[in-house]
């Protein structure tokens, strides 16, 4: 080590809302290399995305202290630096002109973390925690968030931050200590699972961790599965004409590189859709008695990935046209696959639209997005006899699986959203018309 010279600790920095924790997916550098500033040094996976983390300053790696496959805090410490000779200062006058910050360590012996907002389970609790009216506490506001959705009562957990102030950490613990403090005869936790049979008394078995991104999912959709009565209704629909204008348009010299899907045109019907029955673009929120109404249309698509599902987001779709909803669905699907997706690029949709029309299936039943309240699934083209004009044609048909929110969407709302599309897809000028 160079006498004099300075050690600048890299701690892993605030990845987004609620997160963390992370897992280390990969270790980019060894103790002994040179680095740049900004180079990145380690990537981390998240619940939805993997993220690159950059070097603090340019110098030398004296010690790593995470390997690949650890689960590492938001403020633990990754590796240090022997930083270049006044790299130290420079970096601590650019924190001083963006006003930032190192964040604090996490404090050992926290409670452990329960899902997050996004993907967390709703947890039942008996009618004495249920929220309530009454006076206001000193609260963080992401812990009065997760409070609403954890079905719990702020004004009832205690606060260890100053005067009394509550926090995420205490949200959390609050919850913990109830569901720990339940007995054998209470209600189950949503998605709490019974405990397994010794499977290996019956052969080999081989046991797989799972994931960040599986973990997630498989919250996300048992919540989603105890939470919303789920009803599928399905329709079909015509797309002959459109799918011979989606070929002329990629045989263009301008389709280079922009090439439309049948996926990208749903998304801009769905959310033509979405203006027509507003319903479908809303969340229940039974806590606060109302229907909340979103005025912005942002479509989630399902993108199947090497590591798991993956839900990016088109936002404003309604007022974005094919060739740029088909143009941004390339790139987020593609960035899917290359683990390349921001945390916030996953979050935000008000509907979403899976199609595994690509791997054969016909008809389905997805599950609902809580708190969106509606999903619709879209499956093989084929072709078909179609009696018409006194004969049968061949015309190319699409199978439509709309699933819904009974709660808030009654079958007639539904019926008429799915025919409503089917007849779009049918007839191709209503994307002008409507547009």
């Amino acid at each position: 080590m160079t006498v004099g010279a300075p050690v600048q600790e890299l701690k892993l920095p605030e990845l987004g809302e609620n997160i963390d924790a992370v897992e280390v997916s990969a270790v980019l550098v060894t103790v002994g290399d040179q680095v740049k500033r900004d180079q990145p040094v380690i990537e981390v996976e998240t619940e939805k995305a993997s993220l690159e983390v950059p070097a603090p300053a340019e110098g030398k790696i004296t010690e790593l202290l995470v390997s690949k496959g650890d689960q590492i805090k938001v403020g633990q410490v990754v590796l240090r630096i022997e930083a270049r000779v006044g790299e130290a200062a420079e970096v601590a006058r650019a924190q001083a002109a963006t006003g930032g910050s190192e964040p604090a360590p996490v404090e050992p012996g926290a409670a452990a973390p329960l899902p997050e907002q996004d993907d967390a389970p709703v947890v039942t609790f008996p009618a004495k925690h249920k929220p309530k009216i009454g006076r206001a506490v000193p609260a963080a506001p992401s812990a009065r968030a997760l409070a609403r959705q954890l079905g719990v009562d702020i004004n009832e957990v205690p606060g260890h931050g100053p005067a009394g102030r509550i926090n995420r950490e205490d949200v959390k613990a609050y919850v913990k200590s109830l569901v720990q403090g339940r007995g054998a005869t209470g209600p189950a936790v949503p998605g709490a699972a019974p405990t397994l049979p010794d499977f290996s008394q019956w052969g080999e078995i081989e046991r797989e961790p799972l994931t960040n991104i599986r973990r997630a999912t498989a919250a996300n959709m048992s919540n989603a599965w105890t939470t919303v009565p789920h009803v599928t209704q399905f329709d079909r629909a015509d797309i002959t004409q459109l799918e011979s204008m989606r070929k002329r348009f990629n045989q263009r010299p301008e389709a280079d590189g922009r090439k439309m899907t049948v996926t990208a045109i749903l998304i801009k019907l769905v959310a033509l859709a979405l203006k027509q029955f507003p319903k479908f673009n809303s969340s229940l929120d039974l806590a606060g008695d109302a229907v909340v109404h979103k005025k912005y249309v942002h479509i989630g698509v399902a993108v199947d990935t090497p590591r798991g599902l993956l839900v990016p987001v088109i936002r404003d779709a309604d007022v974005k046209n094919v060739v740029q909803i088909a143009t941004e669905l390339n790139d987020m699907a593609a960035r899917a696959r290359d683990r390349k997706l921001k945390p916030d690029e996953m979050r935000g949709a008000t509907f979403t639209v899976t199609n595994l029309g690509g791997l054969g299936t016909t008809y389905f039943s997805p599950i609902v997005n809580w708190p969106e309240v509606a999903i619709l699934g879209v499956g093989r083209a084929e072709q078909m006899a179609i009696w018409g004009g006194g004969r049968f044609e061949p015309r190319l048909i699409i199978p439509l699986s709309l699933s819904y929110d009974h709660r808030l969407v009654d079958g007639a709302d539904a019926a008429r959203f799915l025919r409503w599309t089917a007849e779009a897809l049918e007839q191709p000028l209503l994307l002008l018309l409507e547009n």
